[in-house]
């Protein structure tokens, strides 16, 4: 009879209770979801703060370039009548904002004259020059947030006057993040030059004042004849054909606005 070799022994797993992590094994998961959690907040902050920069940034000067050749191309559209202003039509103090932290307050609406350049909303029309920043940014009907102002455009507040025009010529955008087209509107100083292209036609602003802070409910401040009404000491009093810049401030946040104002030159 043939002799049986030693066979391997087979060890079989018993199921027994899993052992549960001590101090270490729980302070060192504690540690790997918070090196996930600040990765994923890292390229979120890099997303927002850089990369739609980045896009916003590229796209205005492509847009920026797209007018320029359209309007060599074209001839330049007839220039829209001055808005005629009556006295009640500055808003009112303490008028809901609007919903866009960089763009609020906003006036009443008053629609641009039909077949004019400044009839479609959201659409760039213009070209916002600011030599002493060395910006070039186009500017678009309206204040929405995803259709104009994250295009990293400048955006004209509904029912304010056409370029040029008596009133007030009033713009919002952005300090920070989609091409921050105004991030730097705080180092404009009196006799700085504004300068808006249109088809055929330039209209030079020079900065006056300066409003380094106040409300988003402020609405005088883009008013046809502009006057803070929470700070009264500045602004204008009588018409004239005016410009005025809007952005948020402190950087990096919106609970203040900064503004900057200044006078079609004759």
């Amino acid at each position: 009879m043939p002799r049986v070799r030693d066979r391997i022994p087979v060890v079989v797993q018993g199921r027994g209770r899993r052992a549960r992590p001590g101090p270490v094994g729980a302070l060192w998961a504690a540690a790997e979801l918070a090196v996930t959690v600040g990765v994923v907040v890292l390229l979120l902050v890099v997303h927002q703060v850089w990369w739609t920069n980045r896009q916003a940034a590229a796209a205005a000067r492509e847009q920026v370039r797209a007018l320029e050749r359209a309007w060599e191309e074209e001839p330049p559209a007839p220039a829209p009548p001055a808005p005629s202003w009556p006295t009640d039509a500055a808003p009112a103090a303490g008028a809901a904002p609007s919903a866009d932290p960089a763009a609020s307050p906003s006036p009443p609406s008053r629609p641009a004259p039909a077949g004019s350049p400044w009839a479609g909303r959201e659409r760039a029309y213009a070209v916002l020059r600011i030599p002493r920043l060395g910006l070039v940014v186009p500017v678009a009907q309206g204040i929405d947030r995803r259709t104009v102002l994250d295009k990293g455009y400048a955006g004209q507040y509904p029912g304010t006057a056409a370029p040029g025009a008596l009133g007030n010529f009033a713009l919002a955008g952005h300090r920070n993040t989609h091409g921050e087209p105004f991030r730097y509107i705080n180092r404009l100083r009196a006799g700085d030059e504004l300068i808006v292209d249109l088809p055929g036609r330039r209209y030079t602003y020079v900065v006056g004042q300066t409003l380094s802070e106040t409300t988003e409910r402020d609405t005088g401040v883009i008013a046809p004849v502009p006057r803070s009404v929470v700070k009264p000491g500045y602004g204008y009093g009588e018409p004239g054909a005016y410009i005025t810049l809007t952005t948020c401030t402190p950087e990096y946040s919106s609970k203040y606005r900064l503004v900057v104002w200044g006078t079609l030159r004759s």
